[in-house]
């Protein structure tokens, strides 16, 4: 039964408590310079400062089962009127209660080891009462109590549960204790505890963190963030942590420097890292800013870190969650974490991609990355430069090493060019010589021909006509003697055919002088041709056409062509030209 102050319940405050009565809420009465607990509080937690009998912690004892007793209220009489007079009426309620007390006494005379779980604590002087409960699979209540660890037992048995586990007494934290049932007639019903088993918390946190790991493997995904490819450089950073924690600000000491000379840019989130409906807290608020990231930029940030300071063992247990175990396993971006001390470890320090012991070991870990690229890029950098040096050094080697073969091949081509054009100019002459002479002797051997065929013509028509004339005499002569008739008949005839053949033998010498002529003039004509071709071919040769084969032109920056090696003064500028360009050349003559 849990006991209320009806009206104002003064306390007995040593002036070393007062500041932890005030904690709980008591209320200091100037007046009557007292500490008092408001009408309607629960008295249970002021329950050292009541002015009734205080409770003594029981000593250890060995756990034994115990069954209810029957009891007897016992009643203190002063006079048998009294006595008389209450049994009529009944019992008073102190001694109602403290029948009851009695009853548990007897009935828990030892402790007994009771598994429960830490609903709420407090501490009070040193005595610590705690909120107890038991709960069913689903997370129902099937029981709960106050409980209370009184000052020297807790300064027994909590350190040594501490350092046993790792963690300290918290909501959440479930407990094998050896309870001992206590009914008080002005403070009710409560357990006090002697003893806690630490095995048994250490199993509950292992076993929580088993059945998670076993799942998640089952789905085969327990190791899908480690494989994941380490990011080759940061960037862009995703923190995740709880406002305000010392981890929080040893992280932002390195991180902020980063960003200040804009080597890596850190977005911030904040979340619950402990408490019921942490874990789910945390998780909203990562997919919250993805979504966001998203949104904001072109590509996923480098790396997911998780950190948060030390703290006890069932402080970091919070972690050890399904649902957060597999969001980070989900993920397609690295996870690291910093959660704790070195000592600590959870699920989630296991599915991540890689574990820090702290959050100063997490910036550090950036930090040696960065500063390990910057010193690779430099690296390459100077090899980079190094090489270009070279390669630079090299091609100026080799540029002067080729002006030097292009000059010789200049002088050397233009020594051929100078020869060979000499000798097409000479060939030509020749050429044209014996051509022209060729057409002249054919010329004269056609004129020639035309005369000796013209003679040769006129020759055979004198031979024809004298003959002829003698025939036509003598036909006549013996047509007159036959038949004078006939006479002028055959003469016509003669002389028709006399015309006739001197008509055809003119004809044929005009034919053959204009044979003749045309055949001169086609000689002439071919001639003609034939060193215009001659002409054009030896113009081909020309200086043009010279270059086009690969040779080059030297001139004087004035225009002069040069053609020898004396014509150069020593640092004498020379313009070289190329089939496909010009170039500028200073000289160091030599000889």
């Amino acid at each position: 039964m849990q006991e209320y102050a009806v009206a104002n319940t003064y306390l007995r405050v040593s002036f070393k408590d007062k500041d932890a009565a005030k904690a709980l809420g008591a209320k200091w009465d100037g007046e009557q310079r007292q500490w008092y607990v408001p009408e309607g509080r629960d008295l249970m937690p002021f329950a050292v400062w009541l002015p009734a009998e205080s409770s003594k912690p029981l000593a250890s004892v060995n756990p034994v089962a115990s069954t209810p007793v029957a009891f007897t209220p016992t009643v203190s009489s002063s006079s048998s009127a009294s006595l008389a007079l209450i049994a009529k009426k009944g019992v008073s309620l102190s001694s109602l209660l403290a029948g009851i007390s009695q009853a548990v006494a007897k009935a828990y005379s030892a402790g007994v080891w009771t598994m429960v779980e830490v609903v709420e604590l407090r501490t009070n002087g040193g005595h610590v009462f705690m909120g107890i409960s038991e709960r069913d699979p689903g997370g129902g209540v099937l029981a709960k109590a106050n409980a209370v660890i009184w000052q020297s037992v807790a300064n027994a048995i909590l350190p040594v549960f501490e350092q046993a586990t790792g963690a300290q007494l918290a909501p959440g934290i479930k407990l094998l204790v050896r309870a001992r049932p206590v009914f008080k007639a002005l403070h009710g019903f409560s357990i006090e505890i002697d003893a806690i088993d630490p095995e048994y918390t250490l199993g509950d946190l292992e076993a929580r963190k088993r059945e998670i790991r076993e799942r998640l493997k089952a789905e085969g995904i327990f190791a899908a963030n480690k494989q994941l490819d380490a990011p080759w450089d940061f960037r862009d950073v995703l923190v995740v942590a709880p406002a305000g924690g010392a981890g929080l600000g040893d992280f932002q000491v390195e991180a902020d420097r980063l960003e200040k000379y804009a080597v890596c840019s850190f977005t911030y989130i904040f979340s619950r890292f402990q408490g019921e409906g942490a874990p789910k807290e945390i998780c909203d608020a990562l997919q919250g800013a993805l979504t966001d990231w998203r949104k904001t930029h072109e590509s996923l940030p480098d790396v997911i870190v998780v950190i948060r300071g030390g703290g006890a063992v069932n402080d970091m247990a919070w972690l050890n969650e399904y649902d957060l175990a597999r969001l980070v396993c989900d993920f397609q971006i690295p996870v690291f974490t910093g959660v704790g001390h070195e000592r600590d470890s959870t699920v989630l320090d296991e599915v991540a991609h890689t574990k820090f012991d702290t959050p100063s070991k997490v910036i550090l870990g950036i930090q040696e990355r960065i500063a390990r690229r910057a010193m690779e890029s430099k690296a390459n950098g100077d090899f980079v430069f190094a090489r270009a040096r070279q390669l630079a050094q090299d091609a100026s080697v080799a540029a002067q090493d080729m002006e030097g073969s292009v000059r010789l091949k200049s002088y050397q081509c233009l020594a051929m060019a100078r020869s060979e054009t000499a000798e097409l100019v000479h060939g030509f002459k020749e050429t044209s010589h014996r051509i022209v002479s060729t057409a002249s002797e054919m010329s004269n051997g056609a004129i020639r021909s035309v005369r000796s065929l013209a003679m040769t013509k006129l020759q055979q028509a004198k031979l024809q006509v004298p003959h002829l004339a003698d025939q036509v005499i003598q036909g006549s002569r013996h047509a007159v003697l036959r038949s004078n008739l006939d006479v002028d008949a055959v003469l016509e005839g003669n002389l028709f055919t006399v015309r006739r053949i001197a008509e055809e033998a003119s004809g044929d010498v005009e034919t053959g002088i204009q044979s003749i002529q045309a055949l001169a003039a086609q000689n002439i004509k071919a001639a003609a041709e034939s060193s215009e071709a001659m002409i054009r071919e030896i113009a081909g040769q020309g200086p043009s056409k010279t270059l086009q084969r690969g040779f080059a032109m030297v001139r004087s920056l004035d225009g002069r062509t040069l053609t020898r090696l004396s014509q150069i003064d020593s640092g004498d500028g020379i313009e070289i030209e190329f089939m496909d360009g010009k170039v500028v050349a200073s000289t160091g003559k030599t000889n």
